[in-house]
């Protein structure tokens, strides 16, 4: 054990306090750098090691201390604001995400663009000093409550698709902002539509410069995939970026009651195995060969995913989380039987495993869809031949829209 994981594991001994709000403890935290160990110094991190980064997040689990917040601006916008943020950008926006005092969501997809998402048709257009936006977005997690965006715009119709497209940072509660639910078949409302109708960008809030917002969105989203992999904390997600005023064990979100969670986190893998030895218990079937192997199947890809995911792609630690979620679909689904198709707080566990069941098919595309990421390993991991794209030097404007008549 290294100095600076004592000094982490007596920090948290001495610090941690369940009494706190959820904002004072992560506005302590964000002061120690413990929350996220890894980062440079300057932006609120240790600058250790990743194995140093993760034996501290060990000691903070084993002090029963809530994680720090967890979503889209930190798992994205804070790195990728290190790295090619300006100074001014770096200081507005990542004191305020470490200390989960604004919320960010993804303003990507569109309904003719997700996939191929260089096919976006929402518009940025330069007027007086200021970036005037019109357009659609879709599948926008946490959009009804979150306090800043970040938008991949079309600013350049008159160059291929690729190059034509800027990044920016939007503020979601400024008027020509709509958001509406999109309800799912799990019965939930996680995603939304967003419409623009002349919503304003300060110029100051591009990110890269103009027509660089496709590397800038595909390294916002490698980002993403290496958050998503088998042994990655997990508390929810978005749902760990909640208003200030919220207690740990009495979660709100929009106005919501939301599941509470260990306050400690445990890692994906780690909680699919603990879940299925529970529903084996349940349904006494631990005897039953095809079950033991069914999940001595499903642990064994949570270890591999676990030993080989610390430095691996991220586009195969997110493939290898997916695997291990449709893997424990299958499992608990089968122990369950024909209580697999019923659902509600009537039905075994609550309905728990139905809803994972429901909500799996959703973790395939998050992050960038099973297929695209497959495509990027054969293509940039292995070599192979790049798909064929004949719309790859034909400006945009010229390219046919969905539905007939020209991409304007």
């Amino acid at each position: 054990m290294t100095d600076e994981v004592e000094q982490a594991r007596i920090w948290f001994r001495e610090n941690w306090n369940p009494e706190l709000t959820l904002g004072e403890w992560w506005s302590r935290l964000a002061r120690s750098g413990y929350g996220f160990p890894s980062w440079p110094r300057e932006w609120f991190g240790r600058g250790v090691s990743k194995d140093e980064g993760r034996a501290i997040h060990a000691a903070r689990k084993e002090a029963g201390a809530f994680r720090a917040p967890h979503g889209i601006a930190t798992q994205m916008v804070a790195l990728s604001l290190m790295e090619i943020g300006t100074t001014h950008q770096r200081d507005r926006y990542i004191p305020k995400i470490v200390t989960g005092e604004e919320i960010w969501c993804q303003l990507f997809s569109e309904p003719g663009a997700g996939s191929d998402l260089a096919s976006v048709r929402t518009r940025a257009e330069l007027r007086d000093g200021r970036w005037i936006v019109n357009g659609q977005k879709v599948w926008t997690s946490g959009a009804s409550y979150a306090d800043k965006g970040i938008l991949l715009a079309r600013t350049d119709v008159s160059v291929p698709k690729h190059k034509g497209m800027s990044f920016f940072i939007l503020d979601m509660k400024q008027p020509g902002v709509e958001v509406r639910p999109l309800r799912q078949m799990n019965g939930m409302a996680e995603f939304f539509e967003v419409f623009f109708t002349d919503a304003e960008i300060p110029a100051e809030d591009m990110i890269g410069s103009p027509g660089d917002g496709w590397s800038v969105a595909m390294r916002m989203l490698g980002h993403e995939r290496q958050s998503l992999d088998a042994d990655a904390d997990s508390t929810g997600g978005l749902m760990a970026e909640l208003p200030l005023s919220t207690r740990v064990g009495d979660l709100v979100i929009d106005g919501g009651e939301a599941e509470n969670v260990d306050p400690a986190g445990v890692s994906v893998g780690a909680k699919a195995r603990a879940e299925i030895i529970e529903l084996i218990q349940w349904a006494g079937c631990g005897d039953d060969p095809v079950v033991r192997q069914k999940a001595a199947e499903l642990f064994m890809l949570i270890d591999i995913a676990r030993f080989a995911g610390r430095d691996i792609d991220p586009s195969l630690s997110k493939l290898a989380a997916t695997r291990i979620m449709e893997k424990y679909r299958s499992v608990s689904l089968s122990i369950l039987g024909a209580d697999a198709m019923l659902i509600g707080p009537d039905t075994p566990f609550g309905g728990r495993f139905q809803e994972m069941a429901l909500t799996m098919t959703g973790l395939t595309i998050a992050g960038g869809t099973d297929q695209i990421q497959r495509n990027i390993v054969g293509e940039r991991l292995l070599g192979l031949p790049a798909e064929p794209r004949v719309d790859k030097d034909i400006p945009f404007r010229d390219l046919l829209a969905s539905g007939g008549g020209r991409a304007q």
